[in-house]
């Protein structure tokens, strides 16, 4: 059917070139062409239980979907979408005077070697971009259409139904039966127990037009900046989803990958940008679908490839996907875990070094004073607050929110490092009283360090949340902190030898 159009686009003439190399990539769904400076995709005929390109009107319609719904991240990639034309000599062009015979989509072209995926397998992923890429994928949920009519324990349900189909169809002989039986089983009895959350968040907006196949592949580095794209523009199953069951996807793929620390700086960053703590009871279940997807993708992949090594590498990874899928929902204990100490003392270089490894995956949710009184003062946690914004009763708003943001967390399943200061007792024992209320196991670690290095730290500080100042810690050290029962840590040496100093009293919990 797209024979004519398919020779046509593989020649440099049909993009106005003397001479090549026009390459070709192909998927399932798609055809790419890379020309010059430009990427050309044209969606092939084919309908699927999930997509339906089998029409050139039908094509139309998603190439128009595909630049609306990408263009809200990466507008310098779409640029336009073309019009294959026949001329009246028979002949084929681009946006010619002749009859429209099907559509594709022009894009921008840009170095694969920046594709996240690419980073990541050469251990070139830099965890500072996990900041602005939360960023990026919160700001593209806060602006997403609402879409009450998806989602909720339905629109789950029907991922967990379709992962378990496939399975069934294309796991004989490659995956356990038994394991995807009790996959299947474990998901149903999640769905039931949270069906009442899934359809609330829905009622209350928070199923929205996203990306919905966000993993590392389809996010890049242009220009510095974690950029997002090829998001799902052909079933609005796939794409209208919980905006939480969004993100999971790259927590997923961060953390089968070994990244975990990225995983838990992306997970902080993007729950500190939307406050979406009540939420994360759901996250185990999001993320196992999110894996048992990956597994079926892998399993169709398999079944449709020709060359037997790459197709026992894609049963390999189907049967990973599997197991990852089924850890998910064997989450490790919730615990709290507070670390106080005056400024300069590195707490919250302790907190993210411990936080991968503590609780359920991706890793605790620290919660720090300094963000928190920030957001409080509703300012970026970056702003410099006046005197006003130290004042007492901010302070005791502050480590109120801290504590009422902690409890949330662990009432949800999920663990929690609290890094404030903690001088006066009556903090240490709020924070404390939490993890009583919670239910969950507490530790406290006090992070002592001579003043010299203190002032040091503190005055080297650039780019940080804390205002504090060399002043501030003479304040601190004049008012003292009382008598501390919680365990006692030398602050004063390399980071490394603290963190493992903290691992060894609070142990970690990992997903194998």
């Amino acid at each position: 059917m797209q024979r004519d159009v398919v020779a046509f686009l593989s020649t440099p003439a049909a993009y106005g070139l003397t001479s090549g190399p026009v390459e070709r990539i192909d998927t399932h769904i798609s055809t790419v062409w890379l020309a010059g400076d430009r990427a050309y995709k044209l969606k092939r005929a084919v309908r699927f239980d999930y997509v339906d390109f089998s029409t050139v009107a039908l094509r139309r319609v998603a190439c128009d979907a595909e630049m609306r719904l990408n263009r809200r991240t990466a507008p310098m990639l779409y640029l336009a979408v073309r019009a294959v034309t026949r001329q009246a000599d028979g002949s084929l062009a681009l946006d010619g005077p002749g009859d429209s015979i099907d559509w594709l989509i022009e894009m921008k072209r840009f170095d694969q070697e920046t594709l996240f995926d690419r980073l990541a397998e050469r251990g070139r992923l830099d965890i500072a971009t996990m900041g602005p890429l939360a960023s990026a994928i919160a700001h593209l949920h806060a602006g997403a259409r609402i879409r009450t009519d998806r989602g909720g324990r339905a629109g789950m349900a029907w991922v967990a139904d379709g992962n378990a189909r496939e399975f069934l169809e294309h796991g004989a002989g490659v995956l356990d039966p038994a394991l995807g039986a009790r996959l299947a089983a474990q998901t149903r009895t999640e769905l039931c127990r949270h069906a009442a959350r899934l359809d609330a968040r829905c009622r209350a907006g928070l199923v929205r037009e996203c990306h919905g196949d966000l993993h590392l592949r389809n996010i890049c580095l242009l220009d510095g900046v974690p950029t997002i794209f090829d998001g799902v523009e052909f079933n609005d199953d796939i794409s209208c989803i919980d905006v939480l069951y969004d993100v999971a996807f790259v927590l997923m793929d961060l953390w089968r990958r070994g990244l975990r620390a990225h995983a838990n700086a992306l997970f902080n960053e993007y729950i500190g940008a939307t406050g979406d703590v009540d939420a994360l009871c759901l996250l185990p279940l999001f993320l196992s679908c999110r894996a048992a997807v990956r597994a079926k993708t892998s399993l169709t992949a398999a079944a449709q490839s020709s060359g037997a090594g790459r197709r026992e590498e894609l049963e390999r990874a189907a049967a990973e996907y599997l197991d990852l899928a089924g850890a998910f929902l064997r989450p490790a204990p919730a615990q709290l875990i507070a670390i106080g100490g005056f400024s300069g003392a590195g707490k919250s270089t302790l907190a993210h070094g411990l936080a991968p490894g503590i609780g359920a995956a991706p890793g605790a949710l620290v919660v720090r004073s300094d963000v928190v009184r920030k957001s409080l003062m509703a300012v970026t946690p970056l702003t410099p607050l006046d005197h006003a914004g130290y004042a007492p009763a901010v302070t005791r708003r502050v480590y109120g929110e801290l504590t009422a943001r902690a409890l949330a967390a662990l009432k949800a399943g999920h663990s929690v490092i609290a890094d404030a200061v903690f001088a006066r007792p009556e903090d240490r024992q709020a924070i404390a009283e939490a993890a009583r209320t919670a239910g969950v196991p507490f530790l406290g670690l006090w992070l002592d360090a001579p003043p010299a290095i203190l002032a040091k730290r503190i005055a080297d500080r650039s780019l940080d949340a804390s205002d504090a100042t060399t002043a501030v810690l003479d304040d601190q050290m004049r008012a003292g902190s009382g008598a501390i029962e919680w365990q006692r840590l030398d602050g004063g040496g390399e980071a490394t030898a603290v963190l493992q100093r903290a691992q060894s009293l609070v142990g970690s919990h990992v997903l194998s």
